[in-house]
């Protein structure tokens, strides 16, 4: 049986690798100025809650002082203020519960990609397609659901909810002008699906340039 001590050091640990993987995205440029949110579950049962960075902080310089504890409800379980999106990450959990971490960010690339008129962005003939889960290919067609914005993210939620079969596969999702969701089955895996999917889509967008010049 887990100690009270042994679970509160389980949970120091997440959040201190959450952190990291924080900062190394706000140095990549993925979440400028106070942009992006990310969470990832707290160790136990799927109704064990998250934690999830706090609003309006700067993601280069943030620590697990920063993150806040969430119920598995979606109700603040520390001091501060949770991101505005944190509703969103507690539906994604709830939606799929292997889900363990889920990662916001807003780089050039998949802002631009994601005001494009469609309802999908497809990407296909990527080596790195294989960063993505179970996908072995670059022969492989990848279609990423796109959403239309809203500052409601209940609404933005059941929207998610209304398209959930088309995230099995891609592990990602675009809302139009505010970027990309990615998750995993933890914080090292939902990094690779951020990572990967920041590369192609920048890709992408570098050769949608190229073919309008040409």
């Amino acid at each position: 049986m887990t100690t009270i001590d042994e679970h509160t050091a389980a949970i120091t640990a997440l959040g201190d690798q959450l952190a990291d993987r924080v900062r190394a995205a706000a140095a990549r440029g993925w979440c400028p100025a106070t942009g992006g949110n990310f969470s990832a579950r707290l160790p136990g049962n799927t109704h064990t809650g998250f934690l999830v960075t706090a609003s309006g902080v700067d993601k280069a310089t943030l620590s697990r002082g920063d993150l806040i504890h969430m119920s598995g409800d979606g109700k603040p379980q520390s001091p501060g203020k949770p991101s505005a999106e944190a509703d969103l990450h507690r539906a994604l959990y709830a939606m799929q519960p292997d889900i363990g971490a889920v990662f916001h960010g807003h780089s050039v690339a998949n802002t631009v990609l994601s005001r494009l008129g469609q309802t999908r962005l497809i990407v296909e003939g990527y080596e790195m397609q294989k960063a993505t889960r179970d996908v072995d290919s670059h022969e492989t067609r990848l279609a990423v659901p796109m959403f239309d914005n809203d500052q409601d993210m209940a609404a933005l939620a059941r929207a998610v909810e209304q398209r959930r079969g088309e995230l099995a596969g891609v592990y990602a999702f675009l809302v139009r002008g505010h970027g990309i969701y990615v998750w995993g089955a933890d914080i090292a895996e939902a990094w690779r699906h951020l990572e990967g999917w920041e590369f192609l889509l920048e890709c992408e967008l570098n050769r949608r340039l190229l073919e309008a010049r040409a």
